[in-house]
């Protein structure tokens, strides 16, 4: 019936890490916005079969939704090569869903992972110091 995966603590590490393009949705069973995107959710997963889709339920698995730091439900992340490249709360209407989904795609991962690994040294160096050493690596 259901062509998407629940995560949970025990299986997220092992599932993100053998797959290589995730959708993750943030969800509960009380919240209305969530009811209203899960068929959406499932539409864009049975039409992107090539694609992982996996829900976390926040009150079954609150240390997963804590480590995300997800405060607001539905949230939907997109994990491409274990990096998160999107992560943004609300219920999103199909065609923005499928845009989105057409973007993860198209993105450059290896200049993603530049860009992370920028921010990350930035971050190191206690966050704006270094933006007047000028340039970027």
């Amino acid at each position: 019936m259901s062509s998407t995966v629940e995560l949970t603590k025990e299986n997220f590490d092992r599932t993100v890490s053998e797959n290589e393009f995730i959708l993750i949705d943030f969800w509960a069973d009380w919240c209305g916005p969530c009811k209203q995107f899960a068929p959406v959710y499932e539409k864009a997963a049975q039409d992107n079969p090539d694609l992982l889709f996996a829900k976390v339920d926040t009150e079954a698995q609150p240390e997963l939704a804590q480590a995300f730091g997800i405060q607001s439900i539905p949230t939907l992340m997109i994990v491409r090569d274990q990096v998160a490249v999107f992560a943004q709360p609300g219920a999103l209407p199909g065609p923005v869903l499928e845009d989105l989904i057409g973007q993860a795609r198209g993105l450059d991962m290896e200049e993603v992972r530049r860009s992370v690994a920028a921010q990350q040294a930035k971050e190191e160096q206690g966050g704006g110091a270094g933006d007047q050493a000028g340039g970027t690596v």
